[in-house]
């Protein structure tokens, strides 16, 4: 009975930290020591949404070599969603997700996802999936291309005096990089939105402990 009540205190102290450390920056977490395995794979996580294999399989080994025994199989699973995440395995991050006890993505994660994974493969991949990637993406290009001068040439219409088509195609171009760059602006806006939110909520969980200190000394 006490050998249990021993392990459920550690479980706690362990990965059930994670909540917590979830709130931290990057930064944080890798000078975490404490709860060094719960860290280590919260940065993992966080490596396989940027979809960058290599250094989640990192963090996931520094986690499960930090780790208690009874705590290695849970890190085992997120490691095995997460790198399925980042690279861009849809059918495994299902069952993956399944056997962490979490909601399986909905079909439309999984057909982005699967589609991630046609446009840029994970590193490692043969030459022939990377030149079906860098083809995929042309092609991709060229079909977005023909939207946006399409859409130009709807617009010029009612306008008098008809583009001719280099025009057309000159604009469309110039429509097609501005959505480009928006996107990308928009995203960036989004990540640091999310990394301003997460070091908001770590500043306010310091400043309770740091009065508690206080009020000691």
């Amino acid at each position: 009975m006490a050998k249990q009540r021993q392990m459920k205190i550690e479980q706690r102290g362990g990965l059930a930290a994670m909540q917590a450390l979830e709130q931290r920056s990057d930064e944080e977490l890798e000078r975490e020591t404490r709860n060094r395995a719960a860290a280590m794979a919260i940065l993992g996580s966080r490596a396989a949404e940027r979809y960058d294999a290599p250094a989640a399989r990192r963090f996931f080994q520094q986690a499960l070599a930090a780790a208690r025994p009874q705590e290695r199989p849970q890190i085992r699973r997120m490691a095995e969603a997460a790198l399925a995440l980042a690279e861009r395995r849809s059918n495994d991050l299902a069952a993956a997700a399944q056997r962490l006890g979490q909601e399986a993505p909905s079909r439309r994660q999984l057909f982005l996802l699967r589609l991630a994974g046609l446009l840029v493969p994970p590193p490692g991949s043969g030459g022939w999936r990377r030149a079906r990637g860098v083809l995929l993406i042309i092609l991709l290009l060229v079909l977005l291309g023909a939207v946006a001068t399409g859409l130009v040439w709807l617009v010029s219409l009612p306008i008098p005096g008809s583009l001719d088509t280099a025009s057309l195609i000159v604009l469309g171009i110039m429509v097609l990089v501005a959505a480009l760059v928006g996107l990308v602006v928009f995203g960036r806006r989004r990540q640091r939105r999310a990394q301003a939110k997460r070091a908001e909520a770590a500043q306010q969980m310091r400043q309770p402990t740091n009065r508690a200190s206080r009020r000691r000394g």
